[in-house]
């Protein structure tokens, strides 16, 4: 990745809608460039998805929580895997420490916080956990 993708990409996480002539009019280089720099990033894996940010009170009454995560062995791939396929989970971080994982979790009820945890605490691998709820955001 060179300084133009890394400028590329800051305009994406602001606005990924923004059209190529949009982008490449910004960045000053031409709409084919834009174009074929997203085509190789996708394919290489740099960008891996485009995503909607709303406003943090629009899901006031979602339930929002990190749980922390130990893993047995060397099966950090095989949870993490099975973690990306939860709808309910947001990201996944590697961490260091007494911990081996950070998964931050979104759902719209505590019914379906529950069942989250529930689904997370049988993935095979997976030694303790432990989980909190986020009450409020202070800073974006």
């Amino acid at each position: 990745m060179d300084e133009l993708d890394r400028k590329l990409l800051a305009r994406l996480r602001e606005d990924a809608r923004d059209s190529a002539a949009g982008l490449a009019k910004a960045l000053k280089v031409s709409r084919g460039t834009i174009q074929n720099r997203i085509a190789r990033m996708q394919a290489e894996g740099i960008i891996q998805g485009f995503t909607v940010r709303t406003r943090p009170d629009i899901e006031d009454n979602w339930v929002r929580a990190v749980m922390t995560i130990a893993i047995e062995g060397e099966r950090s791939r095989a949870v993490i895997q099975a973690l990306r396929g939860l709808p309910e989970v947001s990201a996944v971080h590697t961490t260091n420490g007494r911990w081996d994982l950070v998964a931050e979790l979104d759902t719209p009820t505590l019914g379906d916080f529950s069942r989250a945890l529930d689904q997370i605490r049988t993935i095979d691998g997976i030694a303790a956990t432990e989980t909190s709820i986020l009450l409020a955001t202070e800073k974006m």
